[in-house]
């Protein structure tokens, strides 16, 4: 397993210290990263003692060091997976060939333009929720958040270093720019337009990180098995870090629908007004924002049917996830695709797209099908309470913006409906400005250990085999 070099002024396993151009051109954009952080971060909790993990090797087993620090102290650095010895192309049309140690020069705009919008995300994030923490329900709830944050910034720092370390000075410049566009921007926005929507509670904070976090989890998966090794070794590791901010969304999620169950127990009804007056989130208002950020993150995987995504699959830039473990044909030049579309008259049919022009579709139904995990297991605890309510995902047709089924007006099930039934449906499909106040009411600051705010349930157990009523931040 590589270790990673705490000595050096930039952490990293990559052996920086003997490339001192890279070195130097790093060195110069880490003042300006912190810069960044010290603007957009969580800034008012710099002087926070906060439990947080490092990396302290790569391997999935064992991997992170626990211990409290500052978190503009945080060692940032660039930490890759180990390599996979004699590791070969896994997909598309050099299948079997030697893994590239570098870009192959007609594939370097390809590359770029991935690398540099997987990198946009994770500042964006970081952005969005730079003020959360002032509302935060608990300091476990408050340490995860940092926790998240100090990840998405490593992050960015993995897709920086491959653009400085591979792309020139190309790179370079790509690099300044991740730093000068900023999430909700009316002149630079993000580049995706998920990451400019603001996040200013704590309902929505879970939401983005069981759905958003999660798309982020399939594109990572993605260019794991690119055949670009670099890149892959640098999303592996990602992976790593991105489990926990799922976790956070899950189990923020299913907290909130445990408290709910106990306070509808209390007053012995479901009624949504009567649960509000108690102070919890009502299981209908959940439902609409489940369907607010489950379909704000469909389109992040782009069109059902994409000559881009056949050009990457074909040149071996970005696979399917898992793509040498779940599918047997790793080249796909013959097989197809179904995939139902508008039929232009008010219904659907079923059209056969090459499997190649298909690839953005196969990822988004995997991550519909991991999406459906948490449902099922929130579902059954509202099953056991005893009660018939259901929480569900929308239609993948519901709410695009980007594909076939763009601007087309569908109910919740996808079915195709006219223009005036949908602006009539829509504010009882998504969360209403008077929905949002209640949320944002309920978002008043806890602090004290171990207690939780009235809207949501304790964790069943706290950090690395800690107590829950650990002080995981001390606010100095």
């Amino acid at each position: 397993m590589s270790t990673i070099d705490y000595s050096e002024k930039i952490p990293n396993n990559v052996d920086l210290a003997n490339d001192r151009t890279l070195q130097r051109a790093l060195e110069h954009w880490q003042p300006r990263f912190l810069e960044w952080w010290k603007e957009l971060g969580p800034n008012d909790f710099a002087n926070s003692d906060v439990y947080l993990r490092t990396a302290v090797g790569v391997d999935a087993q064992g991997w992170a060091h626990y211990g409290t620090v500052k978190m503009p102290d945080y060692r940032w650095g660039i930490f890759l997976a180990d390599p996979i010895a004699d590791r070969t192309i896994g997909f598309g049309d050099s299948f079997g060939q030697p893994v590239w140690r570098q870009v192959p020069g007609e594939f370097r705009s390809q590359f770029r333009r991935l690398i540099v919008t997987q990198g946009d995300t994770e500042p964006a994030s970081v952005e969005q929720q730079h003020r959360l923490g002032h509302t935060c329900p608990s300091l476990y709830d408050l340490r995860n958040l940092f926790q998240i944050n100090v990840e998405e910034g490593r992050h960015l720092w993995a897709m920086v270093y491959i653009l400085h370390a591979y792309f020139g000075r190309d790179g370079r410049e790509e690099a300044e720019e991740l730093l000068a566009r900023h999430s909700g921007d009316v002149d630079k926005p993000r580049i995706l337009g998920t990451f400019n929507e603001p996040i200013e509670d704590w309902l929505s904070f879970f939401c983005f990180c069981y759905f958003t976090d999660r798309d982020g989890k399939f594109q990572l998966k993605s260019l794991a098995e690119s055949s670009f090794d670099p890149l892959a070794r640098t999303c592996r590791f990602m992976l790593t870090e991105e489990a926990h901010h799922m976790f956070v969304g899950e189990t923020g999620l299913g907290r909130i629908v445990r408290r709910t169950l106990e306070v509808m127990k209390e007053v012995g009804s479901e009624g949504p007004e009567t649960i509000r007056r108690r102070g919890a989130v009502d299981l209908p208002l959940l439902q609409r924002y489940l369907n607010f950020w489950f379909s704000s993150s469909l389109d992040l995987f782009g069109s059902e049917v994409s000559s881009n995504a056949a050009t990457t699959f074909a040149n071996g830039i970005k696979g399917r996830p898992d793509e040498t473990t779940q599918y047997q044909d790793h080249v796909c030049a013959d097989s197809s695709f179904e995939i139902e579309v508008p039929d232009g008259k008010g219904g659907v049919i079923t059209d056969t797209s090459p499997m190649r022009n298909a690839m953005n579709e196969v990822l988004r139904d995997a991550y519909i099908r991991d999406c459906e995990i948490g449902l099922k297991r929130w579902n059954m605890q509202i099953k056991r309470a005893g009660y018939n309510f259901e929480l569900k995902l929308p239609s993948n047709r519901f709410r695009r913006a980007i594909g076939a089924w763009a601007n087309i007006p569908t109910d919740l099930e996808g079915r195709p409906i006219g223009r005036e039934e949908y602006d009539r449906s829509l504010p009882g499909w998504l969360p209403s400005a008077s929905d949002r106040d209640y949320v944002k009411s309920l978002m008043q600051r806890v602090v004290e250990p171990g207690k939780m705010a009235a809207w949501i349930a304790p964790p069943e157990r706290g950090v690395n085999n800690l107590p829950v009523d650990y002080e995981y931040v001390r606010l100095n």
